[in-house]
């Protein structure tokens, strides 16, 4: 290096190496300059003012958004700069809902952080607050504009990441504001439910939405045996809570808090995730066999599947139709523990531990409950379950492991690596490439699907057949793959999609890490590591779940396997009750749907059915479109459950069926009152 690759901070030369800004350059000779609106995931924004720096011959100017030269003279923390940073912060705080000690991001608040750092006791500026409500409608993300700082990393998340700008400015000068669009609640939007505004939010005002209380309601009922499943990339992060570092395996001491709490049993998701692999691969091959309905789209992440629905609904017959492994866990363990724990199904608590708050909103699903009890109940993530385990006084560091309980608790490898990106189509290869060779798979990592770009290709041969892969993460991601599938411009057989960067492990329920990206690249290290350290690394290869086809379920892909573990998707594309309204008065004509309860529908399930569909107009605001009721009798007892949508009478209707009526009712209903 010559003397012009350096620049000067503070006295001292360092090298520029390809750093995108000052502030990189700056970070990297050690100097941590405060930063509010600035992650390397998402563009310069420059809103917050606080990484300013003075530049010899140039000023005071923002490092974040100014390019590193070489010869730079640079002092970053001179009193004028002290200053400024001082009077921005103090003014974020003089327009903020100063709750602090019971704020959910009270522990990992920047604001707090950066108030603390520059020695700010005391607020010079005149409150200018005014409340505003709280949305609590999202069943997975609380929204405070309370505690807003403007800053934006919400808004760049949702537009730069996911593709969807659910959230966006609204508003000039002292009104401004991070809102959904046209004020709407987050439930009455196209958000996903993923949480990324949450995980990138430096204060309070989106967090995940917690179901803690319910949770110790529940554990404190002694008529309730309370059961849990960990998702696989729990272990790798639940440590960060309690100071450890990112990707230490921690399952055992997960397993010995949860049962000191009083969780009657303690399972593994990598189960469920074993069971989801067999399914998926068979469907997957029969497919490929049969060369219909490819590519594949993997069905794991709630927030791809929901985004789908709304964005592509000609291609949900793409994807699998295996339910999620928390769903796939819900549903055989309501069949299987009410006779093994000798309780009744209504007194059986299943919770999901997961890092993902999009799974909250997939556990509520009408779809996902049998007669009126839901597969999973309750919903905590990674953060919740730390929070959990404080409360309960226990110190984590000191735990003895415990083990998990069987059969639920035994998982291989491939069960495992589900939580990272990639992981799900390595995982399926396992299997299907042993299926598709005829021979035993003795080398196990395929790791050319592994990785951090967010799209990944990979071509595998076996047996003289080409299987062609794609690896997604990142909702925007998947809308170039998606309109690449739809313009029939690629040939992908399989294509994995996770709405989070890089899968599970960087999901909203997480840990806030400082170091984003290399906390989320030890996770995945954690979890790779996990599948050395098992004895099996195949899904075919769990005993356990051979024994519950072989006792419970019947055949891979059979009828009991295809009820427990499998289920359907419609178009999102909906109708609220507002666009109604508007185009013929709030005494717009309702959708009559009648779902008949006598007897032989009865038994075959109509009861439910009607349940389902109450919940469904519920979760999307159609109350005010349609009227529902119960009737009698469409003499069509041999073909029921039997309902009505309009004229139109559905024999052995599924709530799938039901769903399409309803929305194919509603736009024809739309499109009558627009001419």
């Amino acid at each position: 290096m010559t003397k012009t690759d350096f620049l000067t901070v503070d006295g001292r030369d360092v090298p520029i190496e390809g750093e995108r800004n000052l502030l990189e350059v700056i970070r990297k000779a050690g100097i941590d300059i405060p930063t509010f609106c600035y992650h390397s995931d998402l563009s310069v924004y420059g809103a917050c003012r606080l990484c300013l720096v003075d530049v010899e011959g140039r000023g005071i100017v923002a490092s974040c958004s100014t390019i590193p030269a070489p010869g730079m003279v640079v002092k970053t923390k001179t009193e004028e700069i002290r200053e400024i940073r001082k009077i921005s912060v103090e003014l974020l705080l003089a327009n903020h809902d100063q709750s602090c000690p019971t704020c959910p991001k009270s522990a990992s608040c920047q604001l707090q952080d950066l108030a603390r750092r520059l020695g700010i006791e005391k607020v010079r500026f005149k409150s200018t607050h005014k409340p505003k409500e709280v949305d609590r409608t999202s069943p997975s993300i609380v929204h405070d504009p309370n505690k807003c700082a403007l800053c934006g990393d919400c808004v760049r998340a949702c537009h730069e990441i996911q593709g969807i700008g659910a959230i966006d400015f609204a508003g000039r000068g002292s009104g401004s504001a991070v809102v959904p669009a046209f004020g709407k609640n987050l439930n009455q939007v196209e958000c996903v439910y993923c949480g990324l505004c949450s995980s990138v939010c430096p204060t309070g005002a989106l967090t995940p939405k917690s179901e803690v209380d319910d949770v110790w309601k529940a554990l404190d009922n002694p008529k309730k045996k309370v059961v849990a499943q960990i998702a696989p990339a729990v272990r790798v992060a639940l440590g960060e809570h309690f100071g450890m570092e990112p990707g230490t395996i921690t399952t055992g001491q997960i397993a010995a808090a949860l049962k000191i709490m009083g969780f009657n049993q303690v399972y593994d998701t990598s189960f469920a995730a074993d069971l989801t692999v067999i399914e998926e691969a068979t469907e997957f091959l029969q497919r490929k066999t049969k060369g219909e309905k490819l590519p594949q789209f993997t069905s794991c992440c709630p927030s791809w599947v929901k985004f789908a629905e709304q964005y592509y609904p000609e291609l949900l017959q793409n994807i699998s139709s295996c339910r999620s492994p928390q769903q796939m866990f819900g549903s055989l363990a309501k069949d299987m523990l009410p006779e093994k724990l000798e309780v009744d199904v209504r007194d059986l608590v299943i919770v999901s531990i997961m890092p993902c708050t999009a799974k909250k909103f997939e556990a509520k699903q009408a779809k996902f409950q049998a007669n009126g009890i839901p597969d999973v109940d309750h919903v905590i993530t990674t953060q919740e379950l730390g929070r959990m385990i404080e409360e309960s006084g226990l110190s984590f560091k000191q735990l003895e492991p415990e083990s998990l309980d069987m059969p639920f608790g035994f998982k291989t490898g491939a069960g495992v690596i589900f939580g990272a990106s990639g992981g799900v189509t390595e995982a399926v290869l396992r299997y299907a490439v042993e299926k598709i060779g005829g021979k035993k798979l003795d080398s196990v990592e395929f790791k050319a699907v592994r990785g951090e770009a967010g799209v990944r290709e990979a071509t595998v041969s076996v047996a003289g057949v080409d299987v062609r892969l794609a690896v997604v993460h990142g909702l925007a991601n998947a809308r170039r793959v998606a309109e690449q599938v739809k313009a029939k411009e690629c040939t992908y057989d399989l294509i994995e999609v996770m709405t989070c960067p890089g899968g599970c492990i960087g999901g909203a329920g997480q840990p806030i890490a400082r170091d984003r990206a290399d906390a989320k690249r030890l996770r995945a290290k954690g979890l790779y590591a996990t599948d050395k350290m098992l004895e099996f690394h195949k899904s075919q290869e769990n005993h356990m779940v051979a024994e519950c086809y072989a006792k419970h379920l019947g055949n891979v892909g059979g009828e009991k396997a295809h009820h427990l573990l499998h289920t359907g998707y419609r178009s999102r594309k909906r109708i609220r009750e507002t666009e109604l309204d508007l185009l013929n008065g709030a005494n717009a004509k309702k959708l009559k749907v009648d779902v008949c309860v006598g007897t032989s529908c009865m038994v075959r399930g109509s009861q439910q059915l009607l349940h389902q569909l109450i919940r469904y107009l519920e979760e999307h605001g159609l109350q005010n479109d349609i009227d529902i009721k119960a009737t009698f009798c469409f003499e069509r007892c041999g073909r029921g459950p039997t309902i009505s949508v309009g004229d139109t009478v559905i024999e052995k209707c599924t709530f799938e069926k039901a769903c399409k009526a309803l929305d194919k009712e509603l736009e024809k209903m739309k499109i009558s009152q627009q001419a």
